[in-house]
């Protein structure tokens, strides 16, 4: 059980990095293509909280120069911890656009991460996914992720991850996500929740709600802040 609600909690790092206030990532386990703003940093913030008392914690700055914007460098601290697990995870983030999302179009890009335990120097998690975003219109995109998945901990620590994923902007500064997303012949989730960008600010605020399609597997509260800089 110890080991199931582990892997559970590091699916909720399998994406890393984000571009502008109405896109995936941050507290999505779904990312959309687009890497951030040339020549803008973030950092990405969130907690989730399992009942009962487990939870996991997130911290990952990453930026975009203007001379390679289409290329998003980053790190990760992971922290996961219950009653007889505590495995903080730390490794680089990069993220790659090969071909940005425009309305009519379809973006593309690559996420690479890596987490080395901290306190065992063993490695703990390897995600090589690839993004896959179609806008269907200037507010509204569909996000697909496809991948090679390496968890440590896991019975299966090999597996193919998949996620998809619809956001929405339904206001000048509210967005709806809903997103499903899981790793072959294993754990599969849905989470869904909205995302608060106050009028010309640098912040993101993810509020959000989560399970896992199994009966012995917990749901998740997850709160998030992204600041730009």
């Amino acid at each position: 059980m110890a080991t199931r609600l582990f892997m559970s909690g590091l699916l909720l790092a399998l994406v890393f990095g984000v571009s502008d206030a109405q896109a995936a990532g941050g507290a999505h386990i779904v990312d959309d293509s687009e890497v951030e703003t040339p020549g803008v940093c973030h950092l990405e913030t969130w907690v989730a909280r399992y009942l009962p008392g487990n939870g996991y914690f997130n911290v990952s700055p990453a930026c975009t120069t203007e001379k390679m914007p289409f290329l998003e460098i980053g790190a990760a601290l992971q922290h996961y911890w219950d009653e007889t697990i505590n495995a903080p995870l730390f490794g680089p983030a990069i993220k790659v656009n090969f071909q940005p999302a425009t309305v009519g179009g379809v973006g593309i890009g690559l996420d690479l991460t890596t987490g080395v335990n901290l306190r065992t120097g063993d490695l703990g998690l390897v995600n090589v996914i690839a993004l896959v975003t179609l806008p269907l219109s200037e507010g509204t995109n569909i996000n697909l992720n496809a991948g090679w998945s390496y968890l440590g901990s896991d019975h299966l620590p090999n597996a193919y991850f998949y996620g998809a994923q619809i956001e929405t902007k339904v206001a000048w500064d509210l967005s709806l996500m809903l997103e499903v997303f899981g790793r072959a012949n294993s754990i599969a989730g849905v989470q869904m929740g909205v995302r608060f960008t106050p009028k010309n600010s640098w912040f993101d605020f993810d509020f959000l709600a989560g399970s896992f399609l199994a009966s012995d597997q917990p749901r998740f509260f997850t709160v998030g802040v992204t600041v730009r800089y």
